[in-house]
């Protein structure tokens, strides 16, 4: 039998929300488009969109492509400050 996974609490999406707002301010400090940014990670460009937006959860070497790519350390963007 197939169940729907539960939803997500608030203070998950609110997190979701700062981790996307540091990757938009990380990126747009380098100058860079989601587009020129996704290239250089090696990602798609929605997904980089999705990130910012909240939409969805990235895996862990998604985080680790993007830092290397902005040349930030991935504290920095996974911060929830």
């Amino acid at each position: 039998m197939h169940t729907d996974p539960p939803p997500t609490p608030a203070w998950v999406h609110a997190r979701r929300v700062a981790v996307g707002d540091n990757l938009r301010d990380a990126r747009t400090t380098a100058n860079m488009s989601q587009e020129h940014l996704a290239e250089l990670a090696g990602i798609d460009r929605k997904t980089v969109s999705r990130i910012e937006g909240a939409t969805s959860d990235a895996r862990l070497s998604v985080w680790l492509r993007l830092a290397d790519a902005l040349g930030v350390p991935l504290a920095y963007l996974v911060r929830d400050e």
